[in-house]
């Protein structure tokens, strides 16, 4: 008996202990806090989307506020301010106005999708408040910018004293999310074994309307939301509530300078590009198989066209992937008309693009599409699934042309593709050249001006 009050002490003592060092904690934070924005994106060299946002973001702080520094929160070990701006320019082309410090995470592991086998979402979003602790404890901002999506952080760190900034990619769960599951479809975020199971698919819907309501709190935690697209917008404020402190920012797209690429180019092989990191849910598969299909039904007037795939591994998952998708290649027998490329430099996208005749995107509700946008600045007729982001916002007439083509089916995509190397070279120059027209709309320097528009107000405050 004895033996059991003390083990009740000790513990209930433990406890305490753990809670009052937090509570110091953030008190002791919130007279701490420095003149700076911190920019929770754990991983620096993803090489997507993101990670431009994450650049163009820092260069427009140090434009709108310079007296503030710019932090960024990494689980990169070999992250440097120096090897920080060299890569901004190197893989995207943004010069920073001076290197952005670098406060190191041990902790990483804790957000990483093979840490949760079972319960995945739920894990990596604990994990994440987990990881965000160990940055605020480090270093505590007046600003708090997340840029990778990890919302469960934001009432922490309003705990931390700090301004709640976020710009939100994808809803980490969305309604359409749920009716997937209600409708027992396979994909890669519903295991097969589930949507074959009544009961696992009823179980899971539970599951993922508490997951929804305690997204919709965490979320509603943050001072300002800016989203990428119309398709985003409408699921954060359905699922966060904060219509009057969400801002729809397009993310920035590397119009100007793939503009300059000449429309006329190098048809012999003509060539298809696909640009998306190495992730399941980008699809890659699909885009294989539609290449092998249009290979079987080329006749002897087409020309027989390359497949250039290109993307980033940021981990091995990635890379185990990216050898699947290889011996995918070698199985459809189109091993020799199909390119591999792997973390390019920014010169040498430029150049890749600057060849392709058209370029395919394949992800089911991409949430907007930045490579999407610069298949079509750069002059390569766009092939994207037909929803979300590329179908509200991007692959839309231009001065009453048509800008490309959306598919969503295997043969849908084949016949794209057939359909692209069967147009005259004055076709392809016209819808190219509205498509250009059409991608003028999703700048840079538009990311800019909006971005700071809808930051001014709470840096100002």
């Amino acid at each position: 008996m004895v033996i059991l009050i003390l083990i009740r002490i000790f513990v209930v003592s433990t406890i305490l202990t753990k809670v009052i060092r937090f509570i110091w904690a953030l008190i002791v934070a919130r007279f701490d806090r420095k003149k700076a924005v911190g920019f929770f994106h754990p991983y620096t060299n993803d090489g997507g989307g993101g990670e431009r946002v994450l650049w163009c973001a820092v260069k427009a702080i140090q434009e709108e506020r310079p007296d503030l520094d710019c932090v960024i929160y990494t689980g990169d070990h070999d992250a440097s301010p120096d090897s920080l701006i060299l890569r901004a320019v190197d893989r995207f082309g943004v010069k920073l106005l001076s290197p952005p410090k670098v406060v190191h995470l041990q902790e990483r592991k804790w957000i990483e999708e093979t840490t949760y086998p079972r319960f995945t979402m739920i894990g990596q979003s604990f994990g994440s408040i987990y990881l965000s602790y160990e940055a605020l404890t480090k270093f505590v901002p007046l600003y708090y910018l997340d840029t990778s999506g990890y919302a469960f952080t934001y009432p922490l760190a309003r705990l931390f004293g700090c301004k709640v900034i976020c710009y939100t990619h994808y809803p980490t769960i969305s309604l359409d999310m749920l009716s997937r599951v209600h409708s027992r479809s396979s994909m890669y975020n519903n295991d097969a074994i589930v949507a074959k199971s009544v009961l696992l698919s009823q179980l899971k819907v539970v599951y993922y309307k508490f997951f929804s309501w305690m997204y919709g709190f965490v979320g509603s935690c943050a001072n300002l939301a800016m989203v990428n697209s119309s398709w985003t917008q409408s699921h954060i404020e359905k699922l966060w509530r904060i219509p009057n402190r969400t801002k729809r920012v397009y993310p920035p797209c590397d119009t100007t300078g793939l503009q300059e690429l000449p429309l006329e180019r190098e048809t012999t092989p003509p060539k298809i590009i696909s640009v998306a990191q190495f992730r399941p849910e980008k699809a890659h598969a699909v885009q294989l198989q539609a290449f092998a299909l249009c290979i079987k039904k080329l006749n002897v007037e087409t020309r027989r066209p390359k497949l250039q795939v290109v993307g980033s591994c940021r981990n091995d998952a990635d890379e185990t992937r990216l050898q699947n998708l290889k011996d995918l290649a070698i199985e459809l027998m189109i091993e020799e008309d199909v390119e591999f490329h792997k973390n390019v430099s920014y010169r040498e996208l430029v150049r890749l693009l600057g060849g392709a005749t058209a370029g395919i995107h394949s992800m089911i509700d991409e949430h907007f599409g930045i490579s999407v946008v610069e298949y079509m600045a750069a002059g390569a007729i766009p092939i994207a699934h037909n929803s979300a982001g590329p179908k509200m916002d991007i692959v839309l007439p231009e001065e009453g042309k048509q800008t490309g083509f959306l598919a969503e089916t295997v043969e849908e995509y084949a016949d794209a593709i057939l359909e692209i190397l069967r147009m005259s070279e004055s076709e392809k120059h016209d819808m190219a050249a509205a498509a250009r027209r059409r991608a003028g709309s999703f700048s840079e320097q538009r990311f800019y001006h909006d971005f700071k528009a809808a930051v001014r107000p709470i840096l100002n405050q």
